[in-house]
């Protein structure tokens, strides 16, 4: 099994920011991708940030059109970890903010982990 924790949430007033961790442990053999998903109240879970695991280079990183130009997914300097700097905080950024991460347990078996979830609130 692999697990996911997820921190860094919190309650910003429009125009603030939040810096969101991510962090993975357990058995994976190879990670494909590491993301961060949201889901408002009433709405589907959607895409935010994720960035393509490449250990010899920073690796391609993809954001929804809603957040490109505020918000920054990286890799962190310890092992499966991941950030996500969201600023400029719109209230329309409300959310539960998860992690993801998608790999292989083994050269067969995929995995698809996710966190528990992380509240952001934007509100004046």
């Amino acid at each position: 099994q692999v697990q996911v924790v997820e921190s860094g949430g919190g309650l910003v007033q429009p125009g603030g920011s939040l810096r969101l961790s991510c962090a993975a442990s357990g058995n994976i053999f190879s990670i494909v991708h590491m993301a961060w998903f949201r889901q408002a109240p009433g709405k589907d879970r959607e895409l935010v940030a994720r960035v393509l695991w490449s250990v010899g280079s920073t690796g391609s990183t993809d954001y929804a059109d809603s957040v490109k130009g505020r918000f920054t997914i990286s890799r962190g300097d310890a092992e499966n970890t991941v950030y996500l700097q969201m600023n400029s905080l719109k209230p329309e950024d409300t959310a539960v903010y998860y992690c993801n991460i998608h790999g292989y347990l083994t050269r067969f078996e995929t995995v698809d982990s996710w966190g528990q979830g992380t509240q952001v609130t934007v509100s004046s």
